[in-house]
């Protein structure tokens, strides 16, 4: 079956809660509507993810409903000193009261408990902040700051919709905006983190599903600046149908470059190791080289989920739909494989 390019707003979902209108899209034009869903609420999993790089550091704030367990998670990387800081909040069962927002391109996300807090803020004007303060982080330390992300005039994200295989009502909707500038500042205990406009940038990984029973997910994404211009790319591949449209494009200042099948070649005896990427249609050739990796579990019951996540840099060339090549280097950004049962 060829990829399907929606090219206009559509529902997610018919009547009866059923999934429908498959494929991918340069805007988030699919409309979301979880209150229509035929899966039970434990089965309903939404995730809004920003992924924060400086020349130093990366930092990484997710809020999380998957139904049996939510959570609220902050990872402080150090890019130079190849430490990190991980905090992770859980609710249980929190059963959709986060009230995620049902698209990617609008609404706001507030986590609060006690004394502490993470807002996503989206605007009018298309720009996002973040906003944070926890008066214990870590081994006692403050993390407290707020940054602002803005976007290309006309950019455009990387919009999914797909089913998974064998398995009735589940799907994954997703969205990839991966080249935000970031400017602001998160002072972490005694220590200021710093972002200025081209020289931070953002990513934006939005998730919005009814789970199958088990699944396996690669992804990975970065972005930099090379020959004046901003790059970044998301790649990935599941359990899902990806006939429908892959989760695979490149961008250069916020222009999408769709690409088919890219398969993660993972050295499985040590992912610290360089990988390689490559593409069906030979249009893409990158190399990762990772320095550090951390891993994330949450159990709740009958559910678990395990994500394990390197940190590096990407270089490679990329062939544009025109045919030009493009040679980039030392491309900040990530891998990870999730997986997940209930």
């Amino acid at each position: 079956m060829p990829p399907n390019e929606i090219q206009e707003p559509l529902p997610l979902l018919d009547d009866l809660g059923q999934p429908l209108n498959f494929g991918w899209a340069k805007h988030a034009f699919h409309h979301y509507e979880p209150s229509l869903l035929y899966a039970p609420r434990f089965r309903i999993s939404e995730s809004d993810r920003y992924i924060i790089y400086s020349p130093t550091h990366m930092i990484v704030f997710e809020i999380r409903n998957d139904g049996w367990l939510g959570h609220m998670g902050i990872s402080v990387i150090s890019l130079r000193d190849k430490k990190r800081s991980t905090q992770t909040f859980k609710k249980m069962l929190p059963l959709g009261s986060f009230e995620m927002p049902n698209t990617s391109a609008a609404g706001n996300v507030r986590w609060k408990q006690k004394k502490m807090h993470l807002d996503f803020i989206c605007m009018e004007s298309g720009a996002r902040i973040i906003k944070t303060d926890i008066p214990k982080f870590g081994r006692n330390r403050s993390l407290r700051g707020a940054l602002v992300l803005t976007e290309f005039k006309e950019s455009e994200s990387l919009a999914t919709h797909q089913p998974y295989r064998n398995e009735k009502n589940a799907f994954r909707y997703s969205c990839c905006s991966p080249w935000f500038f970031v400017e602001g500042v998160i002072q972490f205990g005694s220590s200021e983190i710093i972002f200025t406009r081209g020289n931070a940038w953002g990513i934006l990984d939005w998730n919005r599903s009814a789970r199958p029973k088990a699944d396996i997910r690669y992804w990975a994404a970065a972005c930099g600046q090379s020959h004046g211009s901003q790059l970044s790319f998301c790649a990935g591949y599941s359990w899902t149908d990806s006939s429908y449209g892959t989760e695979n494009a490149f961008f250069i200042d916020g222009k999408m470059f769709k690409l088919d099948q890219i398969t993660f070649h993972i050295p499985l005896s040590n992912w610290l190791s360089p990988w390689r990427f490559t593409s069906n249609d030979n249009r893409l050739e990158m190399t990762f080289t990772p320095h550090q990796e951390r891993t994330d579990r949450r159990n709740l019951l009958l559910y678990s989920s395990t994500r394990r996540q390197v940190c590096g840099s990407f270089s490679g060339k990329i062939q544009l739909d025109d045919g030009i090549i493009i040679e980039f280097h030392n491309l900040t950004g990530f891998a990870e494989r999730s997986k997940m049962r209930y």
